[in-house]
């Protein structure tokens, strides 16, 4: 079965943003994920090039706007390329089939008595090439998307009966509730459905930057809307309206755009397919926006941030990690250098890293390099068992499009392997004269080290090749399908001495952001008690964003003082993961450390580390707090550690 996964084409009004990167990072990894699986896909990304605002943005830099367009397209495309996104179809709206193909769509359309011509009168954003109804301005002029100004404008357009198809939309809504992932994004574009579709203008006479109309058609002074052109990319890419080469990759089987394109892709684009009698994508993935510290990106606040600077500073496979670990696929992120580099020194290199080199040095010291997996389940069981089912549990998780989970999960084996050398302590056995299991323990953790390159090669092809390399096997299909799928080990090999993957950031590599309010105050004025209900109100989240959250129950196994510090307490929390979490509470002033010994608590498991007084937190207790004071949210009665709460 074949695959097709697509980026959004990326507008190309400026060059690339750290939200193009994003995207572009969880397509190739998605496209990776399947061909190790053996899936024979093809990925497609490119950019948008028509339209008013291009047309605009290329006078006001006094340029013709094809050489424009020339030059800001090559900037995303030598971009990918430096990046090594494996995509196999750059697409550009300005190349001449794409044009005939969408040509041919619209006479389909216009045959078919879906397209008629008509006059409009609306609110037109030029910046969002979008007419909005009255109703649905700021302040009876702003638009409701970018809040740029609109204007009035009247002329003559072809419109696609749009509210036909509002039925056949809300049916294939209910009937593949995993169209629209996450899920928790569907909801709005039900509602937008069910409040009735109008008609949509589908060309323009007001410009002439765009796809010219069918030579059948003997309109020439009108021009493709820009969304009906750069829509149907994803079909000309394939070959459509020409010699359907590639058609059989169609539909798509994952459709990756930013939550603010959301509508387009799940409502016009769903339609336009119905009305030519294509099938429809199994899943369009709306991501979320990235803020950088907490504030919201913009040139004007110099805060925005260049993927090409963030690789060059600290590397792309490591800008890859960061972005696909921080956040929940959906939902809105926040670069922040510090946090980039917690996870970089904790979980790159302290986890991952560290372990590879301890099985180099000890394979070295006790075995001339040399590493055979023969005992392995002699001794080791246990760990292989555990090594298993989290190999088993990453397949849906990806599917899910969830990849934060799926390298939260992934991690837990690098877990297994650090806890496995400390308890086994191979450097004890060979004082003891029992090298066979020293050496079982070394040869565990190369496997467990094979395993997880494998699955985290989506992710970080670069690292994991030279991962797998040290380990004298290939990352492929043929080696996913052996020691993943079929469980087995490696056979005997001599490791390789390989540099440190990962040396630690003691310091900041790139400029801190400006701070846009250096004079803001440091605390919120109060709200009453009403503001704070009607706030509550507006807050309101879907089930699928509060499932997002993970939260656990958890065994406090150490506790002590933090010095100099009247609130904090220094937890060491067990949550069933084969390595304790440590979690820094301000709970000081109402608990002892002796009264928490081996008592659970509630655990948000999935929230970001960080740093208080210079002491990594990984987790946050839930409480209760009052008039009375601060009590710990507790299990009724013990449960296992780990213990999901939901």
């Amino acid at each position: 079965m074949s695959k097709y996964i697509t980026t959004p084409i990326y507008y190309v009004n400026g060059e690339a943003h750290i939200g193009h990167a994003y995207t572009t990072f969880i397509a190739d990894t998605m496209t990776r994920y399947e061909k190790l699986k053996g899936e024979d896909t093809y990925f497609l990304t490119g950019t948008d090039e028509h339209g008013q605002k291009i047309e605009e943005s290329a006078a006001k830099n006094g340029k013709p706007t094809q050489e424009f367009a020339d030059e800001i397209s090559a900037s995303f495309k030598n971009l990918w390329d430096e990046f090594e996104i494996s995509y196999d179809r750059f697409i550009r709206t300005t190349d001449e089939e794409h044009k005939k193909g969408v040509q041919k769509a619209f006479e389909v359309m216009y045959s078919k008595g879906d397209i008629y011509k008509d006059f409009y009168e609306g609110h037109y954003c030029v910046s969002c090439e979008t007419f909005f109804p009255e109703t649905q301005l700021i302040d009876g002029e702003f638009c409701p998307d970018c809040g740029r100004s609109t204007s009035i404008v009247k002329e003559e357009s072809y419109f696609f009966k749009l509210s036909k198809y509002e039925d056949a939309l809300l049916k294939h809504y209910e009937q593949n509730p995993d169209f629209i992932l996450p899920r928790s994004r569907a909801n709005e574009v039900i509602n937008f459905v069910k409040g009735g579709l109008r008609d949509l203008s589908v060309t323009r006479t007001s410009f002439s930057w765009g796809v010219k109309m069918p030579e059948s058609m003997n309109d020439d002074k009108h021009v493709m809307y820009v969304w009906l052109d750069a829509l149907m990319n994803y079909i000309t890419a394939l070959g459509y309206g020409k010699d359907d080469a590639n058609m059989h990759y169609w539909p798509a089987s994952a459709q990756f755009v930013g939550k603010d394109i959301l509508r387009f892709h799940a409502i016009y684009w769903p339609a336009f397919l119905m009305s030519l009698d294509l099938p429809l994508p199994k899943t369009i993935g709306a991501h979320g926006w990235w803020t950088r510290d907490g504030e919201k990106m913009s040139k004007s606040k110099g805060n925005v941030i260049s993927p090409k600077e963030v690789a060059d500073a600290y590397g792309v496979e490591n800008l890859r990690y960061f972005m696909l670990r921080e956040v929940p696929f959906g939902q809105d992120g926040d670069f922040s250098q510090r946090a980039f580099i917690d996870r970089i020194n904790s979980e790159l290199s302290n986890d991952l890293g560290n372990l590879l080199n301890r099985i180099i040095g000890m394979s070295g010291k006790y075995s001339d390099y040399e590493i055979s997996s023969a005992d392995v389940e002699k001794y080791h069981k246990k760990e292989l068992d555990a090594m298993n089912d989290v190999l088993d549990s990453l397949d849906s998780l990806m599917e899910n499009l969830q990849t934060h989970r799926y390298l939260e999960e992934l991690w837990k084996l690098f877990a297994i392997g650090n806890k496995a050398i400390e308890e086994h302590a191979p450097w004890v056995k060979m004082k003891e004269d029992k090298k066979e299991e020293a050496l079982a323990t070394v040869a565990l953790v190369a496997n467990i080290l094979a395993k997880a390159s494998i699955m985290l090669h989506p992710v970080m092809p670069r690292t994991t090749n030279i991962v797998a390399d040290a380990l004298n096997f290939e990352i492929n299909n043929g080696s996913y399908r052996e020691l993943v799928l079929d469980k087995k080990l490696l056979k005997l090999f001599n490791i390789k001495v390989v540099p440190p993957l990962f040396p630690r950031v003691e310091e900041p590599l790139m400029p801190e952001a400006p701070a846009s309010q250096p004079n803001a105050p440091k605390e919120a004025p109060k709200q009453s008690k009403e503001a704070v209900t009607a706030k509550e109100k507006d807050n309101l989240i879907e089930i699928g964003q509060f499932f997002e959250t993970s939260l656990k129950v958890g065994v406090i196994v150490e506790a002590q003082e933090v010095p100099k510090s009247k609130k904090l307490l220094k937890l060491q929390v067990d949550l069933g993961e084969g390595k304790n979490r440590q979690v820094v509470a301000g709970i000081k002033e109402f608990y002892s450390a002796e009264s928490l010994l081996n008592t659970q608590v509630c655990v948000v498991a999935n929230l970001k580390p960080a740093k208080l007084m210079g002491m990594m937190s990984e987790g946050m207790l839930l409480a209760a707090k009052d008039e009375e004071g601060l009590c710990l949210i507790r299990p009724e009665k013990p449960k296992k550690a780990g213990t999901p709460i939901g």
